[in-house]
Formats: structure tokens, sequence, C-alpha cells
């Protein structure tokens, strides 16, 4: 029986270097994808200092299980359109309380907000660099 695992970052890049979009620029997509569908407290947690599995999380949450939905949709459908980016692995489409989206070099957390505060993602990772993505509609 051969035992299946997911590639590491670092095995990632040794093999297909060429081939990995920018880290920055696919955050940079993403969030403009979350934000074009109304995504709320969007949070961009640097971890490349602290594990090797990826780079980023990017991390959201919706007001109903549609949302998540349609926010999970728009950030598969933005990468793909505009860096030819697919998802390596997929989690959570048919509950939609918590979806998660690994492009490898970066895991994109979309949830109900009570799945949220329970889990508390940005607190689990506490030592990372904390960017908050700000809606050009909110307040200052």
């Amino acid at each position: 029986m051969t035992d299946i695992k997911q590639p590491t970052k670092k095995q990632f890049q040794n093999s297909y270097s060429e081939d990995i979009p920018d880290s920055k620029k696919m955050v940079e997509i993403i969030t403009e994808a979350l934000l074009s569908r109304k995504g709320k407290d969007i949070t961009v947690l640097d971890v490349s200092e602290l594990t090797t599995l990826t780079d980023y999380f990017v991390v959201c949450h919706g007001t109903s299980d549609v949302q998540v939905k349609a926010l999970a949709d728009a950030v598969e459908e933005d990468l793909l359109n505009k860096s030819g980016e697919k998802a390596w692995k997929k989690e959570g489409l048919q509950g939609r309380a918590w979806i998660i989206l690994d492009f490898v070099n970066i895991v994109v957390h979309i949830m109900s907000k009570e799945k949220r505060e329970f889990y508390a993602i940005e607190r689990m990772w506490n030592d990372a660099k904390v960017t908050h993505i700000k809606d050009s509609d909110e307040t200052q």
C-alpha cells in the first residue's frame, strides 16, 4: 500500500521552482476576491518563519453558509483566471461552515463567524506576522 503525503513547501519549490507564482501576488488576488464578496475580518498570517508547510494563512468569515461558499468560489475563480493556480486540496465545501482551500504556499480558511470564534486560528498562530485587510468602505 502506498502512503500519499502532501508535499512540503520546500519539496514543492525544489521540484517546480519555475512554476510557483509569487505568494504575495497570490495573497493579493485572494484578498481582493474575498473583498469582492464582502468577506468579514480578512486576516493574513505570515507563517513563513514558523513552519515549512506554507507561507501564509488567509482567514475570513461569512455571515451565512451561502456566503461562505460564494467566498470560496470567488477565491478559486480569481486565482485560476489571474494566475492559473488551482487548489491542491479543498475541504468543507459540502458543510459550508469551514472551507479550506490549500494552494500549498497559501492556505485559505473561510468559515462561519461561530466556527472562527471557537477555533481561533489567529490565536493558535499568535507569533505570525498579522495583516488585517480593510475594505475601502470601512472607516479607519
